[in-house]
């Protein structure tokens, strides 16, 4: 009797499941992880935003003619350390905010004064820093003239600093390109256009370079006598505080100038520094268009990225 091998049959391929589409079987998007995900790359961003370094847009010709209108600009958070304006959130806008401020007795849920700095150093004679005005929610740029102590005043343009004059050196003007940014068109100015050697219209304005005690020097346009904030009456700066002033002296509404008529209102605490200008990165004519890409690249400014602003500091006179 022969005994006979059983082979076992070979195990079936599993076919798709009946009534199952294609698509059905492939697994589902995670939303959660998604939602996570975005999460932790706004929250990465802001926290550089706030603590290391932003990018700040020049909204104004009131620093001019170190910026421009249309600048693109890098402002580093921990020169000065850091303080409640260094958040880049510092006020929820829009009805939201409205709505939760009233909870908290504000026009806007915002965060609140808090006196100190956190590391904090306070700027050089020269910097030009970012500063939050006390009475306002929007970011100004301008220059630290003067520090905690410094008896400080102006006089036909000329600042005083500790009683005795700034140091005051008139160049050639500042030939400043017209543009849809600089129109150069206003009152003040209008009768500075002229046309170049190269055909193109120009902002000729009047130039002065001013050499602070610390021997730092910088550019300033200066319209001329007469100007609504030529002269300062005599101020000691209070402890804590800095006085700030933009380069277009008599176009920049600054410490010299009240808040109520849009100014800083005097000297600014140093809580309300949010920042010190490094370096231009792009500048824009103001020709550009959201709807039209290639105008992204017209627009630019040619032979303004990577200008430093750090302003140029010699030695120390001697004493």
């Amino acid at each position: 009797m022969s005994i006979e091998e059983t082979v076992p049959p070979a195990p079936e391929t599993p076919g798709p499941t009946p009534g199952k589409s294609e698509a059905e079987a492939k697994p589902g998007t995670d939303w959660w992880a998604e939602a996570k995900g975005v999460f932790w790359l706004v929250l990465a961003v802001l926290g550089f935003h706030s603590f290391l370094a932003k990018p700040f847009y020049i909204p104004s010709e009131s620093m001019m003619p170190t910026l421009i209108k249309g600048d693109r600009l890098v402002v580093t958070k921990y020169p000065y350390g850091w303080s409640y304006v260094s958040p880049s959130i510092t006020r929820i806008p829009g009805a939201p905010g409205e709505w939760l401020g009233r909870l908290t007795g504000q026009d806007y849920l915002s965060i609140p004064f808090i006196p100190g700095r956190l590391f904090g150093h306070l700027p050089e004679r020269g910097d030009i820093v970012i500063a939050k005005p006390p009475t306002q929610y929007t970011d100004y740029i301008k220059r630290v003239i003067g520090l905690p102590g410094d008896r400080i005043e102006l006089r036909n343009g000329v600042v005083i600093l500790n009683g005795v004059p700034v140091k005051r050196d008139f160049l050639a003007p500042a030939m400043i390109p017209i543009d849809a940014n600089i129109p150069c068109d206003s009152d003040d100015v209008y009768r500075l256009r002229v046309t170049g050697p190269d055909g193109r219209e120009y902002c000729q304005m009047p130039r002065v370079r001013e050499t602070l005690p610390n021997g730092v020097s910088y550019d300033t346009i200066d319209l001329g006598p007469g100007g609504r904030t030529d002269d300062y009456p005599a101020l000691t700066i209070p402890a804590g505080h800095v006085f700030l002033m933009g380069d277009n002296r008599d176009q920049s509404a600054d410490s010299r100038v009240a808040s109520v008529e849009g100014g800083l209102g005097g000297p600014v605490p140093v809580e309300n520094l949010g920042g010190r200008a490094e370096f231009i990165t792009f500048s824009l004519d103001g020709t550009s268009s959201f709807v039209n890409p290639i105008s992204w690249f017209t627009a630019m400014r040619g032979g303004r990225a990577g200008t430093s602003l750090r302003p140029e500091k010699a030695a120390q006179p001697s004493e």
